[in-house]
């Protein structure tokens, strides 16, 4: 069975799943962002789940970590799980845009379907579709809104090394 819990941060509550094996995170939500799942009755809530996530995200937001080694398990379809993938290798505290991560899954026409799976990304923040803009440098399409995405950006660039 699926836990959850409810974890603050400077962007308002976390909403962290783990797999129904509870072996790695299968969900991470900024609270009532818009394509967040909402909790299901299935979910049992455990304050203490989690652990390693929540110490890594706390670390995170403190400016005292790069990058995440915590087990994911993102649902998906094959193409979105490849974009999420491709996410994961966008470096802290840069960014690339839609057309760019295209070419680097192998297939430079597919900006507008990149787009739809950043969208779609069940991992906020951990898997950083914030990190990809618009080719002109717009910030655009954040399932968390626009402020909490310029909010992790500048975030970044604060804490980089």
């Amino acid at each position: 069975m699926p836990r959850y819990c409810i974890a603050p941060s400077p962007l308002g509550d976390l909403i962290l799943l783990s797999n129904p094996t509870d072996t790695a995170l299968a969900g991470l939500w900024i609270s009532g962002e818009k394509h967040s799942s909402p909790i299901q009755a299935e979910w049992q809530k455990d304050d203490k789940a989690l652990p390693a996530v929540r110490k890594q995200l706390a670390e995170y937001f403190a400016g005292k970590r790069t990058e995440f080694d915590v087990a994911l398990a993102p649902q998906g379809t094959a193409f979105q799980l490849q974009a999420w993938q491709a996410l994961r290798e966008i470096p802290y505290g840069t960014t690339l845009s839609y057309g760019q991560q295209a070419v680097r899954i192998g297939n430079p026409k597919a900006c507008r379907a990149i787009g739809l799976a950043n969208g779609r990304n069940p991992i906020s923040i951990i898997v950083p579709c914030h990190r990809v803009i618009g080719s002109s440098g717009a910030l655009t399409g954040y399932g968390g809104g626009i402020a909490a995405k310029r909010w992790l950006l500048d975030h970044e660039s604060t804490y980089k090394k």
